[in-house]
């Protein structure tokens, strides 16, 4: 090969780069997109676990909706009061005082207190239970299936089975829902990490009907919903439901519940 050609092609490669570099940079400048600097500093702030829990994809969507003026400040559950005053300075307004929740379940039936029908052996997933007799081996078609769909769903290993139900760590937990979501009975809910009383059960059965299945099960007998001075109390569907806007934690519905199911 000549010299003359060598030369010939390198004009020739070099032409074609340089083009193809001019071609990409006045693309990105027409096609760019612009990206607010407080988004990228939000999102900085935030915690990073891309949990959900704020009700967006992850930390990047939650991000650019608080730039947008779309979402709170103080969205984020796992961050808390802490990452909300920081986002507060960058976005230039005032955090709200946001109320601390934490999750918990609304059954107390243990391996000693709720009955079984039948010994089950096979997955150990709390949605596959939709597919074998009875939803379960529990004779509480309401109570906590014990499976741990609600484990492995928790980001952040605060949630555990203890004796058969699941219970929730609340120093641990941030409230970010997914042990909700995860809960093919719908036993969970985030409630107020200062909430005095709960009612740890879900059974909408009639009272004979609960006492068969599990020893501490709301029988909906209304002394609690009787004996609330705050009238905080009520029974819906034959179990007890507490308002925690009512309820002043002065401890008389726990005192009179026969079952002892109010924490």
């Amino acid at each position: 090969m000549s010299i003359q050609a060598i030369i010939i092609a390198a004009v020739i490669v070099g032409g074609v780069g340089i083009f193809i570099g001019f071609f990409l940079g006045v693309s990105g400048e027409k096609f760019k997109v612009e990206v607010d600097e407080r988004e990228e500093a939000i999102l900085g702030v935030l915690p990073g676990n891309n949990c959900g829990g704020c009700g967006y994809a992850g930390c990047s969507g939650l991000a650019a909706a608080i730039a947008k003026g779309e979402a709170p400040v103080g969205q984020c559950p796992v961050g808390g009061a802490p990452v909300a005053a920081k986002i507060g300075e960058i976005m230039g307004v005032a955090a709200e005082e946001g109320e601390r929740k934490t999750a918990f379940v609304k059954c107390a039936g243990t391996c000693e207190k709720a009955n079984q029908d039948y010994v089950y052996t096979g997955v150990e997933d709390c949605a596959a239970m939709a597919f074998v007799p009875g939803g379960g081996s529990k004779s509480c078609s309401y109570g906590c299936l014990g499976y741990g769909s609600c484990v492995k769903a928790c980001p952040f290993d605060a949630i555990h089975i203890v004796d058969g139900i699941a219970k929730v760590d609340k120093e641990v937990c941030k409230a970010c829902g997914k042990c909700v979501a995860a809960c093919p009975k719908h036993l969970i809910e985030l409630v107020p990490y200062e909430a005095k009383h709960l009612v740890s059960c879900s059974s909408k059965d009639k009272g004979k009907d609960v006492m068969k299945a599990c020893s501490v099960g709301c029988i909906g007998c209304h002394l609690c919903e009787k004996n609330c001075p705050s009238d905080a109390v009520h029974v819906v569907d034959n179990v007890a439901y507490i308002d925690q806007s009512k309820c002043t934690g002065c401890g008389v519905c726990a005192e009179k519940c026969p079952k002892k199911i109010i924490l």
